[in-house]
């Protein structure tokens, strides 16, 4: 059997309240400290709601940008959860295969709730 471990988070950025700081990414979402995700860098996303449940895992080859997309995009896994986000998580991982076997392994393993693929425990 082959024995994974998850890498613990390299970053976790946590929603902060509107009066903590006057630069906020998003209006909306209230994330102050998105500049310190890696702009070049790949590997893991781990949204969690403020109950620390995982909500859903993603993986980049440009983290900073696809965090972006995820809290942008129509067509986002979690569009209809985006207030609910209250902590990111960033994995740096470079490798292509193993930021794939991270994210089916994360998902599996601690039962990522927004993530129809990759989803065997059902």
């Amino acid at each position: 059997m082959i024995k994974i471990d998850i890498p613990e988070p390299n970053l976790v950025i946590t929603k902060k309240q509107p009066d903590q700081s006057s630069s906020v990414i998003s209006n909306d979402y209230g994330f102050v400290d998105y500049h310190k995700i890696p702009r070049d860098k790949g590997g893991l996303i781990l949204f969690l709601d403020a109950d620390e449940n995982l909500m859903f895992v993603g993986k980049a080859r440009k983290l900073r940008q696809r965090v972006k997309k995820h809290f942008e995009d129509n067509v986002s896994p979690i569009k209809k959860y985006r207030d609910d986000v209250y902590k990111i998580a960033i994995i740096l991982v470079e490798d292509a295969m193993e930021r794939e076997i991270y994210e089916t392994y994360i998902i599996n393993t601690l039962h990522a709730e927004y993530n129809i693929d990759k989803v065997f425990y059902k």
